[in-house]
């Protein structure tokens, strides 16, 4: 996963050659882009640098459908895209994505989608070192006296942590709002 300062790496998958090159094109100068023309290829070349993947979902080798399912089995954390001409059906209700957009689709909105994308995956790893610290909290108050606690600086560090942890998760509830905003404004859907 990329950190604050390098740009996040963006895995773009889909069997037209072509296609794939256009969108790696559009996308070269503000992201890191890599390149699969197949689920296969795709499974292959995904690793830990890979933030949101942009997947097609009919291909031969490897449909789209199953290279997700194989995503998720296999713990990968990164984010995935439906980028595809196929048409949603009911059929989406059970897949694991985590947007889905049909082809083509402008720049702008396959930007803002990878950048809500990028937000919602930082701010999940905010509610999880938070959930961390304050169950290690939990647990110390529950197991050490009251004098233990206030005279102990490695829980006093661990209060701090959850404070501020809890501050910058008030703010992203804010900015929740407008990312929300920001998502029903993308075009999904060509059609």
């Amino acid at each position: 996963m990329s950190s604050g300062s390098e740009p996040a790496t963006v895995l773009v998958v889909d069997d037209e050659k072509e296609v794939a090159d256009v969108y790696v094109l559009r996308l070269r100068k503000e992201y890191e882009t890599r390149v699969a023309y197949g689920g296969e290829e795709a499974l292959s070349t995904l690793d830990g640098d890979v933030d949101v993947v942009l997947l097609d979902r009919r291909m031969p080798d490897v449909s789209g459908d199953e290279v997700l399912e194989r995503i998720r089995d296999r713990g990968d954390d990164c984010r995935v895209i439906i980028l595809t001409a196929v048409d949603p059906g009911l059929d989406i209700t059970e897949m694991p994505f985590d947007d889905y957009l049909c082809k083509p689709v402008e720049k702008a909105d396959l930007v803002e989608a990878i950048d809500q994308q990028l937000e919602l995956q930082r701010y999940d790893e905010q509610l999880s070192a938070y959930l961390e610290v304050t169950s290690k909290l939990a647990l110390l108050e529950s197991e050490l006296s009251n004098r233990e606690l206030d005279t102990n600086g490695d829980v006093a560090v661990l209060q701090e942590r959850a404070s501020e942890l809890r501050d910058e998760l008030d703010d992203g509830i804010e900015e929740f709002e407008e990312i929300e905003r920001t998502f029903q404004e993308i075009g999904r859907y060509s059609g």
